[in-house]
């Protein structure tokens, strides 16, 4: 082991919810010795890929009421009502802060802050930063924490174990990826800002780092993951590449139509659209804005009935937005003609972009409470590595960016009242933990020659187990298959066989690492998917069609063990919205 570094406050993960926790942990206490370890410089998190905008209450004639409203009704009532309060409540002034932080949120001809509708959203509350509000926000968010001279980066080292001493967090053992060494970086406490697992998917806009790492962590820690059946499908990705035309595309005005030119959505009880002349404000356009498991489902509806255009990367509809005309296009979406130019070979001032549903995102993660604390003591988790929950079965577009500052900021202050309280270190037993950590990866990979598994082939074949078993429906038939699938692969990994044998970035090594949590995340999706028998937002099931509030209003709770995950239920919070008949139109 090449050294041990010591801090008050370490964050895992350099994104949106990672940087936004390090200043409020600097600002809580600007004596602070803080780290964030991040396996990619911060510039490169997934959040820089964030296009659409971010959903805060700020124009006339919206409510805090409202947001809270189309949040719980959208997450099919999984949601837990007080943190959705309090994510409400919080966000409108942590956008406020990021614009005074130098946020470039596009604006409306007399200087205000600018909105447009989002899925879901029955009034219009999303800010945005043209189509690159992810972008604009992570580059906000990183310059801001520069200014920080007690906050330490570690950029391109990958945490690969929690140290955990005396039923408490204390650190992590991290390889750095220029000499590969394992390192213990202790702390009095810790953050994971991660992001997803959406690579657990053959099909996926996630990013190739998003292999949840955090989650993987955690859960061999003994924390539970929560909610982890719900996988958001995402209506409009582009066939081959993933790559996501965001929502903003439909709420500027395009619209989905199927081979036959039929605007498919108005069959699927997502309402009617509205005159676009309509002077009420505000209104509910839903078809296109309808949420995105619903949107999601009814494109596989149109695929049974034959009505999807086929290709060379499977079936897909047109996402239309040529009537929009070029100047909007250019004003409002530009990044989405660049996109569709660049990788579909497509003008869609002129032509219809193909799109078909793509997991985009996980509504599950790590067990949190309201201040971002986990069960284990001294670790907290924030974004979309962890589940607080405000979006129960179904997120709505626009809400994670939000996410990501409120929670962040509550973790990284709620982390450095801990780490006050708890200055103590077991400095000699976490480093032993972390020679232990560095003697496990050289055996298990580094110095392993006889080994007959490759990593590609056990990826691909857990991606298509993933896709098959937990896709936009779901049979107990489908979900077993995948558990049997997903165990067979366990077990075939301990007999993998890297080629490189090199320490200096050897990502092959740091890919067996990324497999490794992928699996154990995967195998908690399943069996959660499996246990989970009703249908409710992102998960539905076939066999079990109806929503059964009696039985599964209850979030789950799937903790480790040497067999299979065992799943646990704790119930859902309801304040103000008890559970209804979720239907979509011109009034919800």
């Amino acid at each position: 082991m090449s050294g041990t570094f010591q801090h008050d406050v370490l964050i895992v993960g350099g994104g949106g919810a990672g940087l936004r926790a390090a200043i409020a942990a600097a600002e809580t206490n600007p004596d602070l010795d803080i780290a964030v370890v991040s396996k990619v410089y911060p510039m490169r998190s997934h959040t820089v890929s964030a296009e659409g905008g971010a959903a805060g209450v700020i124009k006339a004639g919206d409510t805090a009421e409202d947001h809270i409203r189309d949040t719980v009704f959208g997450s099919d009532w999984l949601a837990d009502q007080d943190a959705v309060e309090v994510f409400v409540e919080e966000a409108p002034n942590e956008l406020i802060q990021l614009e005074h932080w130098g946020c470039p949120w596009s604006r409306d001809p007399d200087g205000t802050v600018a909105v447009r509708p989002f899925g879901g959203m029955s009034i219009e509350r999303t800010w945005f930063a043209a189509d690159k509000t992810g972008f604009h926000m992570l580059h906000t968010l990183f310059q801001t924490s520069l200014k920080y001279a007690s906050t330490k980066r570690y950029d391109e080292w990958f945490v690969t174990r929690l140290l955990v001493e005396n039923g408490r967090c204390q650190g992590v053992a991290a390889l750095e990826l220029r000499t590969g060494q394992v390192c213990a970086i202790l702390s009095k406490a810790v953050i994971l800002c991660t992001g997803g697992y959406g690579r657990i998917f053959p099909f996926t806009t996630n990013a190739a780092i998003s292999t949840g790492d955090g989650l993987g962590l955690a859960y061999r820690a003994g924390v539970p993951l929560k909610d982890l059946e719900f996988v958001q499908y995402h209506p409009t990705g582009l066939p081959g590449t993933g790559i996501l035309i965001t929502e903003a595309a439909r709420s500027e005005g395009g619209i989905l139509v199927n081979k036959n030119g039929d605007r498919y959505l108005r069959h699927y009880d997502l309402g009617q659209p509205l005159d676009v002349n309509d002077e009420r404000h505000p209104v509910f356009r839903a078809m296109e804005l309808g949420p995105r498991d619903r949107l999601s489902q009814a494109f596989i509806k149109e695929e049974e009935k034959g009505n999807v255009f086929d290709g060379p990367y499977g079936t897909y509809v047109h996402l239309d937005v040529r009537h929009i005309g070029e100047k909007k296009i250019d004003e409002k979406i530009p990044f989405v003609r660049e996109l569709t130019k660049n990788y579909v070979g497509i003008d869609p001032v002129h032509e219809p972009i193909p799109v078909r549903p793509v997991v985009h995102y996980m509504m599950g993660g790590i067990d949190t409470t309201l201040e971002g604390a986990s069960p284990l003591p001294g670790l907290y988790a924030a974004g979309e590595c962890a589940c607080v929950s405000i979006n129960g079965a179904n997120r709505l577009g626009s809400n994670s960016l939000p996410e990501l500052l409120v929670f962040g900021a509550r973790a990284g202050r709620n982390a450095t009242l801990f780490a006050r309280e708890h200055p103590e270190l077991d400095t000699a037993s976490l480093e032993k933990q972390a020679e232990d950590e560095q003697r496990r990866i050289a055996n298990a990979f580094i110095k392993k020659l006889d080994g007959t598994e490759r990593l590609a082939t056990i990826r691909t074949e857990l991606q298509r187990a993933a896709e098959a078993g937990c896709g936009i429906y779901r049979t107990d038939a489908t979900l077993r298959e995948a558990a049997h699938k997903v165990a067979e692969l366990k077990e075939r990994f301990t007999r993998t066989k890297l080629d490189d044998h090199s320490l200096s970035f050897n990502t092959e090594l740091t890919a067996a690492l990324e497999l490794e949590f992928m699996i154990d995340v995967a195998e908690a999706v399943v069996q959660a998917a499996l246990e989970r028998k009703e249908s409710r937002g992102s998960h539905q099931r076939i066999d079990f069609p109806e929503r059964d509030d009696e039985r599964f209003l209850k979030h789950s709770l799937a903790f480790r063990t040497t067999d299979v995950p065992r799943i646990e239920y704790r119930d859902v919070v309801i304040t103000n919205w008890p559970p209804a008949v979720r239907v979509y139109g011109r009034e919800h």
